[in-house]
């Protein structure tokens, strides 16, 4: 099976055990409680048959709202092309394999997407691994809210990564509503980019929670997190909230980074090289506080302060069902 190798960036963290009290589960059934979405649509999807087969291209016609394909995770990749729509799929987790989303050319779109199950495959790999290369694609309402275990049969990394950005990346990529929750390895790994395609992200009305390593990993002039939250509680990884890479400016902007006193909030700049993070009317948990390494900055501008409240944004699927049927 193809496999999204990580780049030789290397991290400095704290151990990659599991902390104990509030089960991540627990905490996201309370925080969807009182989310304006509903926890569970209860939708019926459509069910296509899979073969057992490597590597395949995204195909097949827009589906009407609330439809949807059922794919078994079996090891297989899927590619997304130029210009091509992935959208309306649930994938099921509970097979004990793998699945990897890749991505060629510019303009694609990945939507309506939801996992159910938490990923066991062991693989280490990243379930999706996306580029750009110069125009302009867009990853929305998609829920990877299960999260994975943390055995690693790859060389490098902790595990399971959710998003991982080729350093080819030299588009622009949105993320919007797209809920990541405890994968071992990264929720958003974004920072490749910055040594090579600089390529921008812009994270936009995500829920990230209980991921090891980061949440929010960034890297290039102009990419951005925005009106989007992190949590981190007393069980699952305990990863930084947003890591911002070199060279920067990375900008954070209307989110909430609830960390319960874990880790670090922001952490600015990574292996000798410094950047620049501009922080407006956030919250962020001033015990796990803001690090800044190699004559890295982080500016706090506007209402920002330190009594944050993590929240699933409006629109933020809460199900793997409500997001495949894409009816946010």
């Amino acid at each position: 099976m193809a496999q999204n190798p990580r780049t030789s960036e290397t991290d400095t963290t704290p151990n990659a055990s599991r902390n104990s009290g509030l089960s991540r589960r627990s905490y996201v059934r309370s925080l969807a409680a009182v989310a304006t979405a509903a926890a569970t649509l209860g939708a019926t999807g459509t069910t296509a048959a899979e073969d057992d087969y490597e590597e395949t291209e995204a195909t097949g016609t827009p589906a009407a709202e609330g439809d949807y394909e059922e794919i078994e995770a079996s090891g297989q990749t899927i590619t997304i092309g130029d210009g091509e729509t992935w959208e309306n799929k649930l994938i099921d987790m509970t097979t004990g394999q793998d699945i990897v989303i890749t991505t060629s050319g510019s303009d694609w779109t990945i939507r309506n997407i939801g996992f159910k199950g938490e990923n066991t495959s062991g693989t280490g790999s990243a379930t999706f691994g996306i580029s750009d290369s110069g125009g302009s694609s867009t990853v929305e309402n998609v829920y990877l809210g299960d999260g994975s275990d943390e055995r690693n049969g790859s060389s490098s990394g902790h595990g399971q990564t959710a998003f991982w950005v080729n350093p080819d990346h030299a588009g622009h990529i949105d993320f919007e509503n797209v809920n990541i929750q405890g994968f071992a390895d990264n929720a958003i790994y974004a920072s490749a980019p910055g040594n090579a395609g600089g390529g921008t992200i812009h994270i936009d009305s995500c829920f990230a929670a209980n991921c090891y390593v980061s949440h929010f990993r960034l890297a290039t002039e102009g990419s951005k997190v925005t009106n989007s939250s992190v949590y981190v509680g007393n069980e699952g990884y305990a990863g930084r909230g947003i890591w911002a890479w070199s060279p920067g400016t990375i900008e954070v902007e209307g989110c909430q980074i609830e960390m319960n006193g874990q880790h670090t909030a922001i952490d600015a700049g990574a292996n000798g090289q410094g950047t620049n993070v501009v922080v407006r009317d956030t919250d962020y948990d001033d015990a796990a506080g803001i690090a800044e390494h190699a004559g890295s900055t982080v500016q706090l501008e506007g209402d920002t302060g330190t009594d944050p409240e993590a929240f699933i944004p409006d629109g933020t699927p809460t199900s793997a069902e409500e997001a495949a049927a894409g009816s946010n």
